[in-house]
């Protein structure tokens, strides 16, 4: 077996909270009393928004602002910055990678610029990660084929030399057909473990 060199991390819902999922929407439809219109357009919107296509204040003007409101712009996009929160146990998981210092490390995950921007700063995600391969950068999605050929080409990686951890099935999958290695996050311990018998962690590197 080819030996491991790369480490591609999903963000939201692994290292990071999701930061505007169906928890994330129905927390601000909460907050805003926002009807059920808002899902309704978001589900419209929400592919050429992640794919970099569509701003943020263009998002928000189709599925929020279309009328008014009695709350402005500002005050839901802090809300919706507010969301991200850090997973601390896989961040320990990740840091330990890191600090080894014996793979090229890189994200690959679905998010729109301006979330992904901030929670790249905010989390100081820099510091873990060499390239991020997101969705609004490389205008393609997961589970699409597209964007995670384009992780390995950029990355002049073999399928066979990579991890691609992700806590979706569907994601995974995908990564699998290709030849790359996968881990389905569940826990930071369970994440911990798998990477341990990978030899990524632990006596075994």
């Amino acid at each position: 077996m080819r030996e491991v060199t790369t480490l591609f991390w999903d963000v939201g819902g692994v290292i990071l909270s999701n930061a505007w999922d169906h928890a994330q929407r129905l927390a601000a439809a909460r907050q805003f009393q926002l009807d059920e219109e808002f899902e309704q357009r978001h589900e419209l919107a929400y592919v050429p928004f992640e794919m970099g296509q569509m701003s943020l204040d263009e998002y928000l003007e189709r599925t929020v602002f279309y009328r008014p409101r009695t709350f402005s712009q500002e005050e839901f996009k802090a809300f919706m910055f507010a969301q991200s929160q850090e997973n601390s146990g896989t961040r320990a998981v990740l840091d330990e990678v890191t600090a080894a210092g014996r793979y090229f490390q890189a994200t690959l995950n679905n998010e729109s610029a301006e979330l992904n921007a901030f929670r790249i700063r905010k989390f100081q995600l820099a510091r873990n990660f060499a390239v991020f391969f997101s969705s609004c950068y490389l205008g393609s999605r997961k589970p699409d084929e597209a964007i995670y050929r384009l992780a390995l080409n950029v990355a002049q990686r073999a399928p066979e030399e990579c991890i691609f951890i992700d806590d979706r099935p569907l994601n995974l999958e995908c990564a699998k057909r290709l030849g790359m290695r996968a881990i389905q996050f569940e826990s930071p311990a369970q994440l911990s473990k798998e990477l341990t018998q990978q030899g990524i962690l632990g006596a075994a590197a």
